[in-house]
């Protein structure tokens, strides 16, 4: 099923934000007001989709009754499928109906995308093409244009250098290697890149290491923190935009 279900029947949303190294939490109203604390636990070293999925269940049962579940995850998803998670257990989230498994297991209805997506759906003023991107384990994009979510691209995994993708060159792998000053060049230099290559409108950069940046930011480009980035899971509810969008719901 694809419909929406009635907005009537929507008054309290779990979103959920998985991350490499945390996931997160919290209760939304339909129009995105925080009606609990932001919890997170750590990202299971080994994130299995079971593992992963205790931890929600472990997140659920702080924020008390909720209608519907919001999910932004780690890699590309179409449908509520899992095609790929770069930054969680290898070869273990092959074409995962991981949306299913949620909704099966607390019996609500769900949507899941991209994490970004979600991000950016909470943070974005909802005027032009607006670009968010995340720095982090990995690095996440989010094309969106007047607030409705475009196709989604894993732009991490094209090539920056010879030998590096976005999530090489600016993840937190190369942040522990070359260092802070190093690190903010690299940024620099892609924000450059995406400026060149998308002449956005606004961009939001996210993540956990955003606090890390210590150079003079264009008036068109905003810092943002993920719990600005959750209230996505509001808006997610509210989208019309269908193309990786679906509603799932338990199916037994």
């Amino acid at each position: 099923m694809s419909s929406n279900p009635e907005k009537k029947d929507i008054e309290r949303i779990l979103s959920i934000d998985i991350g490499g190294s945390s996931v997160k939490a919290c209760m939304l109203t339909a129009q995105g007001q925080v009606l609990s604390e932001y919890t997170k636990l750590p990202t299971p070293e080994e994130s299995t989709p079971e593992a992963v999925l205790e931890v929600i269940k472990m997140l659920a049962t702080t924020m008390g009754d909720f209608d519907a579940i919001s999910v932004g995850f780690p890699g590309y998803v179409k449908f509520g499928i899992v095609e790929t998670a770069p930054n969680l257990a290898k070869k273990r989230w092959k074409h995962i109906p991981f949306a299913q498994n949620i909704s099966d297991t607390f019996q609500k209805p769900v949507r899941l995308v991209n994490d970004a997506d979600q991000q950016g759906l909470g943070v974005v003023d909802g005027q032009g093409f607006e670009i968010l991107i995340t720095l982090g384990t990995g690095m996440g994009t989010a094309l969106l244009y007047d607030g409705q979510l475009l196709p989604h691209l894993e732009l991490a995994h094209f090539p920056v250098s010879k030998d590096k993708d976005y999530d090489d060159y600016v993840g937190d792998r190369a942040f522990d290697k070359i260092g802070k000053k190093e690190w903010n060049e690299r940024v620099q230099r892609v924000i450059e890149i995406y400026n060149t290559v998308f002449n956005y409108d606004k961009l939001y950069i996210g993540g956990g290491n955003a606090k890390e940046i210590d150079f003079d930011l264009e008036d068109n480009i905003r810092l943002v923190n993920n719990r600005e980035g959750i209230k996505g899971g509001a808006k997610l509810w509210t989208s019309t935009e269908q193309y990786q969008i679906r509603t799932i719901y338990p199916s037994n």
